[in-house]
């Protein structure tokens, strides 16, 4: 949602702008921390929605473009390119007619006297709060190239991480709805016109056959009024898993499935721990390090954990001990952080467990394609099987009988 704002920054200079934020709260703490007094803020109501807004899907700006983005952009910083020009650079490099609007954007904001940290959080599609913070802390601190580097990476890790999983799980999808189309030809097909024979010769036919049969005759008849209730039952569940309620018990099957469940954990963790270690070394204190890894939790469940842990933590407890009152918090990453804090080291330490869980999610990943593919081929094996032999079965129970 975009606001409008007016104010004055630290140089009591009026400035006016828009920002993009989730609410109206978030805007007005986002200009906060960026040094604002906030004078109006409103949102900005618009009529006619824009093909983006109506297909963000196909708009998106990939992280692939960022993370060279970033990188191009660390270089001309280090080379004392001013950020204004740095910028036109780079958008006039950029392919995506979406990310050189945006670029636009962020460079009329520059020019308008905004930081870089304001600018960006006007576009949290592209520019995660992650991201706009890390690159704050190095624009206070004279470190931005450093900064920029170390997002980079950041997203990059992030990146290869989801890549590995969709393309371990890609092979067991395909095999799995080339088998449903083979059964559907199949059953659609090829067995009324057996079943025509069969009935036109009035020989009696073995068990497997029959049961066949039947099963064909019911989906034939009630076929229909089972899509549809797939299709509603399907709806149901996605409206109910948007709610609150429902999102919080979906993110809870996730990480409590057998074998999955663990993978996702792991996932979780070693994002977690990324994240953290991004922004300790960027200079932000713990308290607002996790408020921002609260912030990017895609996992309802997981936020919980860390919102228990951040209570405790301002109560003086520090990070490991609340870690270790929840049981989502594995006992390496509790000894680590532990050992982190003891030696100074927390943001070595947090990426060391980062690149463990992620190592071991990966070969748990294995495992499990592993398991998928074989059961997988047993199921389509037996189901072909069953077909193929109830029809064979058939034809020599016809043949024997008019003999």
């Amino acid at each position: 949602m975009d606001f409008n704002y007016l104010g004055y920054n630290e140089d009591r200079k009026m400035m006016k702008g828009s920002i993009s934020a989730s609410s109206q709260a978030v805007a007005a703490q986002t200009l906060a921390q960026s040094g604002y007094r906030i004078l109006s803020l409103k949102p900005v109501t618009t009529f006619m929605p824009s093909w983006e807004k109506l297909f963000p899907s196909l708009f998106k700006i990939k992280p692939k473009a960022v993370i060279m983005f970033s990188r191009q952009l660390a270089l001309l910083q280090e080379s004392g390119t001013d950020i204004v020009t740095s910028f036109e650079l780079l958008r006039a490099q950029v392919s995506s007619r979406s990310f050189k609007r945006v670029l636009a954007d962020v460079v009329s904001d520059l020019r308008s006297g905004n930081r870089l940290s304001v600018a960006l959080s006007k576009h949290p599609e592209v520019f995660p709060p992650i991201y706009r913070r890390a690159l704050s802390v190095g624009e206070r601190t004279g470190s931005l190239e450093t900064v920029l580097r170390q997002v980079a990476d950041y997203m990059e890790k992030e990146t290869t991480s989801r890549k590995k999983v969709k393309s371990a799980l890609a092979y067991p999808l395909f095999v799995a709805i080339a088998a449903v189309i083979v059964i559907a030809i199949l059953v659609t097909f090829v067995l009324p016109s057996f079943t025509g024979l069969y009935s036109s010769l009035g020989a009696e036919l073995p068990l497997p056959t029959r049961m066949l049969l039947a099963a064909v005759g019911l989906l034939n008849q009630y076929g229909l009024y089972m899509v549809i209730t797939l299709v509603i039952a399907g709806v149901l569940a996605f409206v109910y898993i948007k709610t609150p309620a429902g999102k919080y018990r979906w993110h809870k099957l996730a990480l409590s499935l057998p074998l999955a469940g663990q993978v996702n954990l792991l996932n979780e963790l070693a994002r977690c721990c990324r994240s953290m270690s991004l922004l300790f070394r960027a200079g932000l204190p713990l308290t607002e390090i996790m408020s921002l890894v609260i912030e990017g939790c895609g996992n309802k469940v997981m936020t919980e954990a860390l919102t228990g842990v951040q209570q405790d933590m301002c109560k003086g407890e520090g990070l490991s001990q609340p870690m270790a009152k929840n049981p989502l918090f594995l006992p390496m990453m509790v000894q680590m952080v532990r050992v982190g804090e003891e030696t100074g080291n927390l943001d070595v330490t947090l990426v060391s467990v980062a690149e463990n869980y992620e190592i071991e999610a990966e070969d748990k990943t294995r495992s499990f394609i592993g398991l998928i593919q074989p059961a997988l081929t047993l199921i389509i094996g037996l189901t072909v099987a069953f077909i193929t032999i109830s029809l064979i079965s058939a034809m020599y129970s016809v043949y024997g009988q008019m003999s």
